[in-house]
């Protein structure tokens, strides 16, 4: 398995919302690290549709909607709609 080589900003992970019952049993309040080398626990469906915003998130970037070092994100299944919340600080 490959190592997560602690570039870029520390990002952690919330699940801020469940509406219905998610497949992969996120629950509100769950938290984690997550990182373009580590999907920390979180459902592939879900990685796979926040990569690239992860990606611009953890190495710095922005995008002209998001507000400071935080940004919210939802699951593409929209029937059991999970929402996640993104907050990155700098690494020790």
């Amino acid at each position: 398995m490959a190592q997560d080589p602690g570039i870029g900003y520390r990002v952690e992970a919330t699940i801020t919302g469940v509406k219905g019952k998610c497949s992969a049993a996120h629950q509100v309040g769950e938290t984690f690290e997550i990182s373009c080398h580590n999907p920390g626990g979180l459902c592939g469906f879900f990685y796979h549709d926040v990569f690239p915003n992860l990606m611009t998130f953890q190495f710095g970037g922005n995008l002209p909607w998001w507000q400071g070092d935080s940004v919210e994100l939802q699951c593409p299944d929209s029937y059991n709609l999970v929402t996640m919340k993104l907050s990155r600080s700098k690494r020790d």
